[in-house]
């Protein structure tokens, strides 16, 4: 294989996330998606389900961000004879909003410079 066919091969890929000043993580790509799933499907336990990650951790870490920002993400109701459902709240469901269209503003930015990188580096081959 060549080097520029191997460099054709090479994918960029990049996380985003918010951070406190002192550098804790509050929210990033793997929250967003769980904010998305809980919004697609009504509930945190069938959402947990999708992603294939657990209940009892996402719930901790759900609180924790809402600590950390000062507001709530989920609106929950107790199951009944038709289960449970979890909603966002309208600041939940602006935060994923407003992470939505930075998230693409950010990626197209970087799949730009990217492929300048990549034109770059071909050019010294």
């Amino acid at each position: 294989m060549s080097k520029s066919s191997a460099l054709d091969q090479i994918q960029f890929n990049h996380k985003i996330w918010l951070s406190s000043k002192n550098g804790k993580g509050i929210m990033g790509d793997g929250k967003w998606k769980i904010l998305k799933a809980i919004e697609e499907h009504g509930s945190l336990k069938a959402a947990t389900e999708a992603l294939g990650i657990t209940y009892r951790r996402t719930w901790g870490d759900l609180k924790e961000i809402e600590n950390d920002l000062g507001f709530p993400l989920l609106d929950k109701s107790r199951g009944g004879k038709d289960g449970g459902q979890t909603q966002l709240t309208p600041q939940g469901k602006k935060l994923v909003e407003a992470f939505n269209a930075f998230h693409q503003k950010v990626d197209k930015v970087v799949e730009e410079a990217f492929e300048k990188f990549r034109e770059d580096l071909n050019l010294e081959l």
